[in-house]
């Protein structure tokens, strides 16, 4: 039977970043007891709809989930690990930011069963940071790097590159000094507009630009370089890590494995006795969510059974990410179509043929130049 990683969103935030399209929030008062309570209701219930299955991962997000109590984490932890059968090495991550405050809570976090932390650091440059919008400076953010590696036996940080005006140079500098400092994993994102957000306002007023084309390739050249030097590999699009210190949570998701998404907002896939695989997503305002939970038992606001063909396009979107690429028999296996009915051979040549992607040791991987170029690939490889 195979594994299944659980993901649980706190949708708290102490401000909200001008770049953030997640489902956060800012509230001056937070119902702890009610939203811990809540939690744990609908835990109950996925797993009981679950069946008993080995459990490979918990993921407390966000939001900012280091602002909860660290006695719901606790709690949360032990009902999983009852509810299902965690595997021994089980991945449990818990999002933080690099604050004061949040780091004098690190400990109580380790003591409820957290064994790996990953911190929004976001940039280590001081500017960077305001234009950023994030409440620590950088020496809080060494500081707080210090202190989880003291405490957690693995440990991650989150930086945003290709920035407005920010040279390969500058950000080469900034990336050396983060890698010195980091454990065994590394995100690093490149800032995009989302719609929604402040940024695209102030991005549609002209009041900043960002690299794009050739200038933001040569950046993200530059980050795989020079993550290689200290040993972290990109395994995905984003993600670089030592081998071995992938992070399994998020594995979970790109191999297209199960997982439950508990919390405002959340999704999840779960795949059911009968072959069926239900895609799900929960109320994302907060508040509406609790009620809903509180009167109903959860707060599902829909929930799909995926066509072979969406199954097929979910499991390569997701595959393509990931340096180890797609097995087609796992593609075929999770979507029930067998891989030439799931995509275009003629496509699938014509782009191997652009360098776009390639074979290897019997797995479809995106090249380099692919990586960049994935969402155009996608609805074209596909049938």
């Amino acid at each position: 039977m195979e594994s299944l990683a659980l993901y649980i969103h706190w949708p708290f935030c102490a401000a909200k970043c001008p770049y953030c399209d997640f489902n956060s929030h800012v509230r001056d008062r937070v119902d702890h007891a009610g939203f811990a309570a809540a939690l744990r209701a609908e835990l109950a219930r996925e797993a009981a709809r679950a069946s008993r299955r080995p459990l490979s991962s918990i993921f407390f997000g966000g939001g900012t989930p280091s602002l909860m109590q660290a006695e719901t984490a606790a709690a949360l932890i032990d009902d999983a690990t009852r509810l299902f059968d965690p595997l021994p090495d089980i991945e449990i991550t818990l999002e933080a930011n690099p604050t004061s405050v949040e780091r004098e809570k690190l400990r109580e976090f380790r003591a409820a069963g957290v064994n790996r932390v990953s911190l929004g650091v976001q940039s280590l440059d001081p500017a960077a940071l305001t234009f950023l919008g994030r409440k620590h400076d950088a020496q809080e953010a060494i500081r707080a790097l210090a202190f989880a590696r003291e405490i957690f036996p693995r440990v991650s940080f989150d930086l945003i590159y290709a920035r407005p005006g920010q040279p390969e140079s500058a950000w080469r500098a900034e990336l050396r000094q983060a890698l010195a400092l980091a454990a065994d994993h590394l995100s690093l994102y490149q800032l995009t507009i989302e719609p929604g957000t402040q940024f695209a306002t102030l991005h549609a007023r002209g009041a900043f630009r960002l690299p794009e084309g050739e200038e933001a390739a040569r950046l993200y050249d530059a980050t795989a370089e020079e993550a290689a030097r200290f040993g972290l590999l990109r395994y995905e699009v984003s993600n670089y890590a030592k081998p071995g210190a992938e992070s399994r949570h998020n594995l979970a998701y790109w191999r297209y494995g199960d997982y439950l998404g508990i919390g405002a907002g959340a999704h999840q896939r779960l795949t059911m006795p009968d072959g069926t695989l239900l895609a799900a997503r929960r109320h994302r305002a907060p508040e509406e969510w609790l009620a809903r939970v509180q009167r109903d038992g959860h707060a599902v606001t829909e929930e799909e059974a995926l066509s072979p063909q969406d199954r097929a396009r979910e499991a390569l979107l997701m595959g393509l990410r990931l340096a180890e690429g797609v097995d087609p028999a796992r593609i075929a296996a999770r979507s029930l179509l067998p891989f030439d009915q799931a995509v275009d051979l003629r496509m699938l040549d014509a782009l191997e043929g652009e360098g776009l992607l390639a074979w290897r040791d019997g797995r479809l991987v995106a090249t380099a130049d692919g990586l960049l170029r994935l969402d155009a690939l996608l609805p074209v490889l596909l049938r």
